[in-house]
């Protein structure tokens, strides 16, 4: 199968964790990305996360989860940009590149001739990419940025967490840094959007992707809600934002989720139930009661009911009846899931460095494409590894690979 992006090739000087994840997205494409770190301690995110890829023969990989996740598919090359010689490599790599990625603060690098107006001078047609937490200009355009933040500042946190009134009430961050990870799509999304308008125009383009964006437009129809109607709507916990009863249920031996925001479906809930009349009940009798006025007592209603039933049987009669339901699952247990078998979403990749042979991946949700799927053809590189690779592409010989290294430039 031909390779969506191949061909392309992709530049990326970014590290930690949002623009890696976008530079990932376009390797699993196809695209050649070669990962520009530096010398002796590389990517930041190489040293975050809990777990690390242990080594053979006691080598230390430095590829911990947090690495892992969003570097496969890439070619790690070490360059000291902040030397001329350094800066001579970026620039003949360049020379033949269709993107380059990058998460510097503002105006970092082109103290070092390395912004977009300076390459654009070598290759037109090169689409550069900046991803920062605030954007290029504006007020706090020079401020770091991480994840919590943004989920802090632009309304996340507002909406996710128990309801006000109930114990451990208040803001709640998301588990993952899932505004670094849609970040991540948003930067790969426009890239393709440029290489498409460059395919048309000729044109290379400057790209300014901001997290503090991406957290906004991630509130969606919530942050919708409060614009037309100027009112903030509360935080629901484990309900579901479409309407109810959506929300976690007791089962004797387990958790599960219940979707029933159609009346269609929450009149089949009452019947199965074998409580009907719950259907006309005053209380409950609209999806906004369901949802919210009354959501709290028809769900203590509903546990009261289902937790008489095991987990197996639970789902069973919900799905007999034709109402939306799902098994609450600890990490562990998500591998176990038939449809996650199923869909191969648990990559094993051959991983020449690891102890065991291979690294588990997770497969990228772009792998079921008929024509140009997503692929995993590398696991996550060591520091450094394709230094001679890469630069011997760009003409150099092993004396001045050797002498570069020798110089701290690589």
């Amino acid at each position: 199968m031909n390779a969506a992006l191949q061909g392309i090739r992709v530049i990326d000087m970014s590290r930690v964790f949002a623009a890696p994840v976008g530079a990932q997205i376009l390797g699993d494409l196809g695209a050649d990305v070669i990962k520009v770190e530096r010398p002796g301690t590389g990517d930041d995110g190489r040293g975050y996360g809990t777990a690390w890829v242990e080594g053979r023969d006691g080598i230390e990989t430095r590829q911990s989860s947090f690495f892992t996740v969003a570097n496969r598919n890439k070619r790690s090359i070490t360059v000291n940009h902040s030397k001329p010689e350094g800066q001579d490599i970026i620039r003949a790599l360049v020379e033949d590149a269709d993107v380059l990625i990058e998460n510097f603060k503002v105006g970092d690098l082109k103290r070092f001739g390395l912004d977009y107006e300076s390459l654009k001078a070598i290759n037109p047609r090169l689409i550069y990419c900046s991803v920062t937490g605030f954007g290029q200009t504006g007020p706090m355009a020079a401020l770091p940025g991480y994840d919590g933040l943004f989920q802090a500042t632009g309304g996340m946190m507002a909406v996710t967490g128990i309801p006000d009134g109930k114990p451990g009430a208040g803001p709640l961050k998301a588990g993952p840094s899932l505004v670094d990870f849609v970040t991540g799509h948003n930067t790969a999304l426009a890239i393709m959007a440029a290489l498409i308008h460059r395919g048309t125009t000729g044109e290379g383009q400057y790209i300014d992707i901001a997290l503090l964006d991406t957290s906004v437009a991630m509130v969606s129809h919530i942050m919708q809600d409060y614009l037309i109607s100027g009112f903030p709507p509360p935080r629901l916990g484990n309900g579901g934002n479409g309407g109810g009863p959506a929300d976690l249920i007791t089962a004797s031996d387990g958790i599960v989720y219940l979707t029933a925001g159609t009346d269609e479906h929450y009149r089949r809930l009452t019947v199965l139930m074998e409580q009907p009349e719950l259907f006309t009940d005053p209380r409950f009798d609209t999806n906004f009661k369901r949802g919210r006025t009354g959501q709290a007592e028809l769900i203590d209603i509903i546990c009261r009911w289902s937790s008489r039933f095991s987990v197996g049987d639970l789902l069973a009669m919900l799905d007999g009846a034709g109402i939306p339901a799902a098994k609450y699952n600890e990490l562990a247990q998500v591998w176990d899931e038939p449809q996650v078998q199923h869909r191969n979403l648990r990559a094993t990749t051959p991983h020449p460095w690891a102890k065991a042979g291979s690294v588990d991946l997770i497969a990228s949700p772009l792998a079921q494409m008929s024509a140009s799927p997503a692929t995993i053809r590398r696991p996550p590189p060591m520091l450094g590894e394709h230094n001679a690779d890469v630069l011997a592409e760009l003409g150099y010989t092993a004396d001045r690979i050797d002498r570069l290294k020798t110089d701290g430039i690589i």
